[in-house]
């Protein structure tokens, strides 16, 4: 279910195409993640993909560089050849910040259980046993 945090109060753009930002890690990409990005696809909205250029350590053992080739090349790449999803990096950041009437909706989805109990954690710990990462 999503919940709206803050709603535009009016609507422009000098694009025609518009795209529902998820700013994160994605280390890696996941069920989880998918879920909240067909939430948006399924209402008919494009995504864009904000990949955080976090130095890599224990709980990002990937660059941004590699995150992205391993997004274009997974379950979204097709919706990403159609250009329905779009990737990009971006430097990493300390907060996401918004003033009233900002043209944009802030979103916040809520998972069922079974989606929210997803930890990427412990998929990155499941890949270090099985020799993946």
């Amino acid at each position: 279910m999503a919940q709206y945090k803050a709603q535009a109060a009016f609507k422009s753009s000098s694009t025609e195409k518009k795209y529902s930002m998820f700013v994160g890690r994605w280390q890696p990409l996941h069920k989880g993640h998918l879920w909240l990005i067909n939430e948006r696809l399924k209402e008919g909205y494009n995504v864009w993909l904000a990949i955080r250029d976090v130095k890599p350590d224990e709980q990002n053992p990937w660059t941004a560089q590699e995150i992205e080739k391993m997004v274009h090349a997974g379950e979204l790449k097709d919706l990403i050849a159609d250009g329905k999803v779009i990737t990009s990096i971006i430097p990493d950041i300390e907060s996401v910040n918004y003033g009233r009437g900002v043209g944009y909706d802030i979103i916040e989805h809520i998972p069922p259980q079974e989606i929210s109990e997803i930890s990427a954690t412990s998929i990155r710990e499941q890949m270090r046993r099985d020799g993946k990462l």
